[in-house]
Formats: structure tokens, C-alpha cells, sequence
């Protein structure tokens, strides 16, 4: 009889790039999940033009940006003879990184096409919906504005066994997104959930101010 795992269950993190036309080309599940998120709040406040009663209004979701350090290690995967691992190495992983900021080929061939036929107007490329994931509690629609990847170890093959990415994403919020763009309702849930998180805080410091002998919720009864 095998005893059972006391050890707990974690959740991994992921960067998904959401893409109709290649649903699986870039879906990165962290394999470790990084032990640093730095994550930067810009507040957005309307322009008072010196009014004094407008210097505290809100010109909407404040900016915030977000930075992690990916770590990608074969170590294990080589160790076991894992036949992609050995025959591709990282390749896979840090091409799906990588595509979140690259056109599509297909378009990028329509385009040169259409130029070539004299048209003027071309269609630009769009980048697919990319949804930062760290928990149930925080899911994220952001774009990718920076991306270094550091490949320290190769195989014999000159296949990268060992990397790191270090990734900085924006957030897009509804001021970013039109109403009826999938990322403008997922952010709007995400501000939802912090708003209870932040009830749920408050109420919390109020009873330790109180006194832990007070009930809260019966203050305002008869």
C-alpha cells in the first residue's frame, strides 16, 4: 500500500496566447513558477485644468505593468530520455514565448501579395488576446512590451537545455480594449475580485482596531 503525498498541490502560472487560426502555438505553462512578480501601478487622474474640486477624479484604471524572470530547465526531461527534449531541446518553449510578439506567416505572405498586386491598404497584424495567469485570482489580459531570453546551457546539438526569459507585459484594461473585445470583460472580472480582496482586508484591519471582542456586523443594529 502506498502512503498518500502530504505535500501540496501547486498551481502553475501561464502566458496564453489566445489565437483562433493556431489555438496551441503559444500556450506557456511555467515549469517553475517565478519566485519574483514585480508588478508597477501607475494612477491615471483626470486632467483638472487647475479646478480644485476635480484634482482627486480618476481618468480611469491605472496603468500597471508586470515583470517575472522565467526559468526553463531540461535537466530532468534529458535525464529520462525524453525524446523531444533530446532531439529539439528548448526550442518549442521558447519559440511559444516568442510568437506572442510575432505576426503570422500566413499574413505576412497575404500582405506582401496584395502589395505586389498594387493595393495600398494592407491588413495589419493584430496580436492574439495574451492572458497573464497566476491563480485563480489573478487573470490578466496583457501585451508584451519587453522579452529577453538567456540561454545558458546547450546540448551537443547546440539545442538550448537551460534559459531564462525575463518577460514585462502591460496590462490592458477597459480603457484599452473596445466593449466587445474578450479582454475588456476579463479585466473588468479581474477588477471585481480585487475589489471583494479588498473588502474582505478591510474589514479584517477595522476588527483590529475594534478590538477582537466586537462584532463588526452588528455596530449599525438596533
Amino acid at each position: 500500500m502506498t502512503g498518500l503525498s502530504t505535500s501540496p498541490k501547486i498551481l502553475k502560472g501561464a502566458i496564453i496566447g489566445i489565437d483562433i487560426f493556431n489555438p496551441l502555438a503559444s500556450i506557456i505553462v511555467f515549469q517553475y513558477n517565478p519566485e519574483q512578480v514585480t508588478r508597477s501601478i501607475d494612477p491615471q487622474y483626470a486632467e483638472s485644468g487647475g479646478d480644485r474640486t476635480e484634482a482627486l477624479r480618476l481618468g480611469g484604471a491605472p496603468r500597471e505593468t508586470i515583470s517575472a524572470s522565467l526559468q526553463l530547465d531540461l535537466a530532468d526531461q534529458l535525464e529520462q530520455g525524453n525524446e523531444l527534449a533530446l532531439t529539439l531541446g528548448l526550442h518549442p518553449q521558447l519559440s511559444a514565448i516568442e510568437m506572442l510578439v510575432y505576426p503570422k506567416s500566413a499574413l505576412v505572405v497575404a500582405n506582401t501579395v496584395l502589395l505586389l498586386a498594387g493595393t495600398i491598404e494592407v491588413v495589419p497584424p493584430v496580436a492574439p488576446l495574451t492572458l497573464f495567469i497566476y491563480g485563480w485570482k489573478r487573470v490578466l489580459p496583457v501585451k508584451l512590451t519587453s522579452l529577453s531570453i538567456t540561454e545558458t546551457a546547450h546540448d551537443p546539438k547546440l539545442n538550448p537545455i537551460r534559459a531564462s526569459a525575463e518577460v514585462s507585459m502591460q496590462v490592458l484594461t477597459y480603457n484599452d480594449l473596445p466593449l466587445t473585445h474578450p479582454g475588456y470583460w476579463a479585466f473588468l472580472g479581474h477588477q471585481v475580485i480585487k475589489e471583494t480582496m479588498a473588502t474582505i482586508a478591510s474589514v479584517s484591519n477595522l476588527g483590529a482596531v475594534l478590538g477582537d471582542d466586537v462584532d463588526i456586523f452588528s455596530l449599525g443594529g438596533g
